[in-house]
Parts: C-alpha cells; sequence; structure tokens
C-alpha cells in the first residue's frame, strides 16, 4: 500500500520499521520538529526521524497541519491509508479525509477505557490487570474513532510503565498490517466505541509525582511503577530527592513514612512497599542494596 506514516516518539518506531519491512510504500514521514537537547542544546530530531531517515524515507516536519498548505502537500502524496501513532499534532478533518482509507492509530489502552494523552502510565497508577492496544479509524474526536482491531495483554503486578510501553509497542506494529491487510480487501470490520466504561489519561503534572505514603502500600507501589522510568516517582531523604523506579510489597507495617528496616522499606497506611530500585538526583538508576551501600538508611528514618 501507498502510506504516510506519522509518529514521533520510540513508541512508534517498531510499527515504522514493520511497515517498512513488509514491503509498504510509504512516501511520506510526519514527525515534530527537531528541539534542542543534551549539554550543547543542539537540536535533536525525535527517534521517528532518525529511524526514517536510517531507512532513506523522505521526512516532513510541520509546525502545523490546519493551514492549507500544509494541506495540499498532504494530500498530494496521494496516499492509501495514513498510520499514526503518538505524532503529537491535531489532525484536522481535510487530513483526515486525504487518504483513500483513511487515517488509522494505534492507542496504547483498550478503549474506551484511557483516552487522551497518558494511557500506559494511567493504566498502571489504577491498577489495571489488563491492557493493550487499539487501532481505531480517527475522527475528529479524542481518541473517538470507530474501532478496527484490539489485542490485550495482562499487566503483571510489578509491571512498569516502561515495561508495558514496550510490549504494547511490539504489540501495535504487529497489529497495524493486519488492518491494512483488511482495508485493502474491504474486509476491515470498524466498531463504534461504546458509551459506558470511557475514561480520559490526563497527561502527567509535576505536582503528583511526589509519592504520599500516607496512602496504601497498592496505591503507592502502583504510582511508583506507573512513573518509572519518567518522570519517575520521587520521595524525599535528608533534604535530598530520590526517584523510586522499582517496588514490590513490604513485609511490616508502622507510621507512615517511617522506614522499617536496613533494605528501604517504608510504611504505608495499611502495610508497607519495599523499594528495590532507585535514582539520587543527578546520579545513575540503581538497585537498593546498591544504594545502601553508599547511602545507609536506618530502621526508623522517616521519608518525606
Amino acid at each position: 500500500m501507498r502510506l504516510i506514516f506519522m509518529g514521533t516518539p520510540d513508541f512508534a518506531v517498531p510499527t515504522l520499521v514493520e511497515l517498512a519491512a513488509r514491503g509498504h510504500d510509504i512516501v511520506a514521514v510526519y514527525t515534530r520538529a527537531p528541539k534542542p537537547g543534551g549539554r550543547g542544546l543542539d537540536l535533536q530530531p525525535t527517534p521517528v526521524d532518525r529511524e526514517a531517515r536510517h531507512l532513506s524515507l523522505p521526512v516532513h516536519t510541520p509546525k502545523t497541519l490546519k493551514d492549507e498548505k500544509a494541506q495540499l502537500a498532504f494530500r498530494a502524496h496521494d496516499a492509501d491509508a495514513a498510520v499514526v501513532v503518538a505524532y503529537g499534532l491535531i489532525l484536522p478533518k481535510p487530513i483526515l479525509d486525504a487518504p483513500r482509507l483513511g487515517c488509522f492509530n494505534v492507542h496504547a489502552s483498550l478503549l474506551p477505557r484511557w483516552r487522551g494523552a497518558a494511557p500506559i502510565n494511567r493504566a498502571i497508577m489504577a491498577g489495571d490487570a489488563e491492557s493493550g492496544v487499539t487501532i481505531m479509524k480517527m475522527d475528529e474526536g479524542l481518541d473517538t474513532g470507530a474501532m478496527a482491531m484490539a489485542e490485550r495483554m495482562p499487566v503483571g503486578a510489578d509491571v512498569t510503565a516502561g515495561e508495558l510501553h514496550d510490549a504494547l509497542s511490539r504489540l501495535g506494529a504487529d497489529l497495524m498490517p493486519r488492518v491494512l491487510a483488511a482495508a485493502e480487501r474491504e474486509s476491515l470490520q470498524l466498531t463504534p466505541q461504546p458509551q459506558v466504561g470511557v475514561t480520559y489519561a490526563e497527561k502527567i503534572s509535576n505536582t503528583e509525582t511526589h509519592i504520599d505514603w500516607k496512602k496504601s502500600w497498592k496505591e503507592v507501589h502502583d504510582h511508583v511503577r506507573g512513573l518509572s522510568p519518567f518522570p519517575g516517582a520521587w520521595f524525599e531523604l535528608g533534604g535530598v530527592r530520590v526517584k523510586a523506579l522499582r517496588s514490590t510489597k513490604g513485609t511490616g507495617s508502622g507510621v507512615p513514612c517511617t522506614v522499617l528496616d536496613d533494605n528501604l522499606t517504608v510504611a504505608c497506611v495499611d502495610g508497607a512497599v519495599r523499594l528495590t530500585q532507585v535514582q539520587r538526583s543527578g546520579k545513575q538508576p540503581m538497585a537498593a542494596e546498591e544504594f545502601l551501600r553508599g547511602t545507609p538508611v536506618k530502621a526508623g528514618t522517616q521519608v518525606i
């Protein structure tokens, strides 16, 4: 098929690679413009930009798709379909209508649960035992398009957002070619999203990354893994900010915020969480055992 690919972060790269490997004619890759980054603040291309150039595909980085010039250029690609994976720009109706078969989006949740910007983080923070990807034919709403196919997967009790991100990225890359093949055969069945069960995955704000030890151990544990590796849930130890990247259920109980043993087990309102991987400000992530060798934390220590 003659395709336009639209994506930006690492999550989108496996789908781009898979479509190219299956021989689709990717006539244009749309991604966000490079941004300053690194120590020298040099312009950094997006992961999709880098992969597209590696595959010798033409890259476009418009700031908007709302003006007529951008829409005419998009339509001129004469694409059968557009594949959209975490692109980051709103697609107005002239863009959605331009490809012959429409625009198909990989969304990292089982719609209509977790529409919006941060479905992977929100699913884990809510303690969901199941997640997946949904391919939908896009409309003008926020993740409201009719569903083409979905694939489910269990979410383990200690799985982090980063691990689920990678698994769903691969799942989406496997599912999208099947959707396109069915669309080309005119056998694709589209199902409107149900009106019940709708939830929204708001973007993670800095104000919600601080760990509240006065919640249940399960809520704290889900908070930690739902924000790992980025942006990271954090607490203060002796005036130093420390990110908690991995945790598990701890043993014992006590006053919330109190360290219960020499293994970085912290009391919550109904039990405890044992931190197994942390990251001190300005340092690399490390196992709790390694952290404790350099920064002993005794039972009875208060964390904030």
